[in-house]
């Protein structure tokens, strides 16, 4: 039905989540839509993403150097660790403009259910991170659920007797919320209201 060339940047847009074929057909046609400089753009920013873009070898979020600029930032709190399960959070925190201390993007949260072990989150670097930065507060950001709470409460059991104050956010985040859905002001409360882990 189509040309092979529309039909193959069809299917490549159903690659990215929530698209689906009606979605992917209209992205398609707007490709074609494009000026050739914008078209030039598109694919160069897709494939610069591709080649450039890496984990931080500290906090493990994104970047294109070494290090990210939030740990090479020397006005940072050094003090303060707000741990996340995902790199889009540490971005949403940067947007927000109420945290400055650093992060640690985990590789996830544990999840037995989904095969998701503490081996393949990431914890030895997180640790080992605690140990040599001497963090005074660690902060867990974890969306509100059943995997979030396991991983704060298998974390907070690694680091006890580390005299660590652990806190979480606030509960103004609900059960089951995807962080990146929810407001700035609920965010924000919640950072700010943080309560420490029993």
């Amino acid at each position: 039905m189509y040309p092979d060339s529309i039909r193959n940047l069809i299917e490549a847009f159903k690659y990215l989540p929530g698209i689906g074929e009606k979605t992917a057909e209209r992205l398609a046609f707007s490709v074609l839509d494009l000026e050739q400089e914008q078209a030039d753009f598109f694919r160069n920013s897709i494939k610069d993403v591709k080649a450039k873009v890496r984990k931080c070898s500290r906090c493990n979020s994104l970047t294109e150097q070494e290090e990210c600029s939030i740990c090479v930032d020397k006005s940072r709190d050094n003090g303060v660790l707000c741990v996340v399960d995902d790199a889009r959070n540490v971005i949403l925190f940067e947007k927000l403009g109420v945290f400055h201390g650093k992060y640690h993007v985990l590789n996830g949260l544990i999840s037995p259910l989904d095969g998701i072990n503490p081996e393949d989150i990431g914890l030895d670097n997180l640790l080992d991170r605690i140990t040599n930065e001497k963090f005074k507060e660690i902060i867990f950001a974890f969306k509100p659920s059943i995997e979030g709470e396991t991983t704060s409460l298998y974390i907070k059991k690694i680091l006890d007797g580390l005299n660590l104050k652990i806190t979480r956010l606030a509960s103004g985040v609900p059960m089951g919320a995807d962080m990146e859905y929810l407001d700035s002001l609920t965010l924000e409360r919640a950072i700010s209201d943080r309560k420490e882990i029993e």
